[in-house]
């Protein structure tokens, strides 16, 4: 099992099946990042470890960095795709968001800011991972989602 989650189950969907992934990829019109397939088949979605994410930019959270409260999976009320209010298509409208890919993680400030996977090179290739603060301008933080989690540290380690 990853280390990646803590031991919360908020945030977590039902277990992956690949008919799923295939569901979510149609309704979303984007190929998701095997990284994070691999990932959500560890566990669909949950709460990280290390939560906080360097930046050489100042946030609306920090000088130096945001903080997630979640991943998001596939399915059930807290997926990407979930009808229910929670996916992504709901929140790029709901909270104006660009719409340049999909949302992947919750922020503590509950849509103020937000993670989106980034598809501006195109839905069928490896998407970068761009943080979208209150003025909505996508600010690219990873080049992967892969590199993107290990970016990821504990918030400890950038208090001041």
């Amino acid at each position: 099992m990853s280390q990646f989650f803590d031991d919360s189950l908020y945030y977590t969907g039902p277990d992956l099946e690949l008919a799923m992934i295939r569901d979510a990829e149609e309704f979303l019109g984007y190929k998701l990042p095997q990284a994070y397939i691999d990932l959500l088949f560890e566990r669909n979605g949950g709460s990280p470890r290390r939560c906080c994410c360097p930046t050489d930019f100042p946030t609306s959270w920090a000088d130096d960095h945001f903080e997630i409260s979640g991943l998001l999976g596939i399915g059930g009320s807290w997926g990407i795709n979930s009808s229910r209010g929670g996916g992504s298509p709901y929140l790029i409208s709901e909270w104006g968001y660009p719409d340049i890919g999909i949302v992947i993680c919750d922020t503590p400030s509950a849509g103020h800011d937000t993670v989106m996977l980034d598809y501006s090179s195109g839905p069928d290739e490896e998407p970068s991972v761009t943080y979208i603060d209150e003025d909505r301008i996508p600010r690219k933080v990873a080049d992967s989602f892969g590199a993107f989690i290990a970016r990821l540290v504990d918030c400890e380690s950038l208090d001041s």
